[in-house]
């Protein structure tokens, strides 16, 4: 990699290690919430979190560029009190990334608080145990495996994003391009040893991810197997 590659790289690693942070502790509630949620709407709440899985990225990434322009309401708010423009900013493509991979990490955790049961928070409440106690007592430890998807899956897939952060972020140096445009830029000049490094990088980086992933949550069938 040349030297505006290796910056382009450590830029997606910081939106995809920002992007993450952010996403389990909105996403941990949001999950919780919908988890425990008795409701006729559940569906439609569920469907409008689960769009960006079906919806293109630059229908995402256009209505958040409206958003972010300068002239809009969001958009003049932020340069009011930072003094800098959202749009083709380093803070839009993390505000993007957040909507695009939402679904990667409130579903595994939705689905995992929906497979606790209530039988040991009884417990728990029963010996005076808080919420909050309960939470990190309880919940997190019978739920890590699923933390851990999360976290990999919302990194792994803000690692690949390209439609979103090319509409409202630009393909700027050292501030909006990612690997995913730097491998663009690569094919639009015909440099094609370069896009393959890139490429191959970002496919070994995935499937490093994804086998990780497949691994955790192996893993607790071949204990029980082990104890059988």
């Amino acid at each position: 990699m040349d030297h505006p590659d290796i910056s382009a790289l450590w830029l997606t690693l910081k939106l995809a290690a920002i992007t993450t942070l952010i996403l389990l502790i909105i996403c941990t509630p949001i999950a919780w919430w919908l988890a425990n949620l008795k409701s006729r709407a559940k569906f439609l709440i569920e469907a409008v979190i689960t769009l960006p899985l079906v919806l293109p990225p630059t229908v995402i990434g256009f209505y958040l560029l409206i958003a972010f322009a300068p002239n809009g309401n969001l958009g003049q708010t932020w340069q009011s009190l930072t003094g800098h423009q959202l749009a083709f900013s380093f803070s839009a493509i993390v505000i993007g990334s957040l909507f695009y991979s939402l679904p990667f990490v409130v579903q595994p955790l939705q689905r995992a608080f929906e497979q606790l049961g209530t039988e040991l928070l009884e417990a728990g409440a029963m010996l005076n145990a808080s919420k909050l106690d309960q939470f990190f007592t309880i919940v997190l430890p019978l739920t890590k495996p699923s933390f851990i998807t999360a976290a990999t899956l919302g990194f792994a897939h803000t690692i690949g994003e390209f439609g979103i952060v090319l509409m409202i972020g630009g393909n700027i140096p050292g501030e909006t391009r990612v690997l995913s445009l730097a491998l663009f830029d690569h094919v639009e000049a015909f440099e094609y040893q370069q896009a393959h490094t890139l490429a191959l990088s970002l496919l070994f980086g995935c499937f490093a991810l994804l086998s990780f992933v497949g691994f955790i949550n192996r893993k607790p069938t071949q204990q029980a197997v082990g104890v059988r």
